[in-house]
């Protein structure tokens, strides 16, 4: 396995994700507002900024829409998903193998863990099998690290959350992505608590460009080496300006307030 900061996914020791998996998990209500965005072409375009370091979708849109795009976008290719409308006990299917993220040119592959479902065992002997067929071809794996199911009352609550990150550096991903918990002191505990696996936070719901930049800025003073974010990208109207700033940063140490000036 190359070392994590070697590979296409990461600059600078950085990571920003930009997902686009919402088509399936969530449906076409979250492209109401920007309905152009339905066309993935579209995000695959927004992906091309020197800030993203790949673009996160499910393999028939990266069969569809990588082939034009693979000269400029780095793709990480999520293996798992399930629809909005699946009304059971958390739990996710597996929608592509890791053999065939490769033959897709994939950079990176993600899976979901539902920690606390009662699906879990499954989910991790799955991702088990997922991590280390990646491990043959070198490729990092970023786990979407979501505890969620009957017996959890809070999934944001901090201690939940370092949890999430500590299972991700147990079960071997190279990269977590969790729920931001609330504070830098929080977040800060995730970090420490994944160890050498990087943890970058989930976008979530889009917010103000001031909120959603110092939230992240909160979480990059934690320790975050970054973003995995959809809607709090595409769904601007200047998808550029919130990159611009996300930019400055993650990668520039600079704070919500100079990222947005100019």
């Amino acid at each position: 396995m190359i070392p994590i900061d070697d590979s296409p996914i990461v600059r600078d020791g950085n990571v920003l994700i930009l997902a686009m998996d919402h088509g399936l998990e969530h449906g076409p209500v979250d492209f109401e507002a920007v309905p152009e965005k339905l066309d993935p072409a579209t995000v695959f375009e927004t992906a091309t900024h020197d800030a993203v370091t790949a673009m996160a979708v499910q393999k028939g849109v990266a069969e569809g829409y990588y082939p034009s795009y693979e000269d400029d976008v780095n793709l990480l290719v999520k293996l798992n998903g399930t629809s909005n409308m699946w009304m059971g006990e958390p739990d996710s299917a597996i929608n592509c193998s890791v053999d065939y993220a490769v033959e897709l040119g994939a950079d990176a592959v993600g899976f979901t863990v539902y920690s606390g479902s009662n699906h879990e065992v499954e989910m991790f002997e799955e991702f088990r099998e997922i991590h280390e067929a990646a491990r043959e071809y070198d490729l990092p794996v970023v786990m979407w690290s979501y505890p969620r199911g009957q017996g959890l009352k809070n999934d944001t609550k901090p201690s939940t959350i370092s949890y999430a990150a500590r299972i991700a550096l147990e079960l071997g991903a190279d990269v977590a992505k969790v729920k931001y918990p609330g504070s830098r002191e929080a977040m800060a505990h995730a970090c420490e608590a994944a160890g050498d696996t990087k943890v970058v936070m989930s976008g979530g719901s889009k917010t103000s460009d001031y909120e959603f930049l110092s939230t992240v800025e909160s979480a990059v003073d934690a320790g975050c080496e970054g973003l995995a974010v959809g809607r709090n990208v595409w769904q601007r109207e200047d998808p550029t300006r919130i990159l611009d700033g996300l930019e400055k940063v993650i990668y520039g140490g600079e704070t919500a307030d100079t990222a947005l000036e100019g």
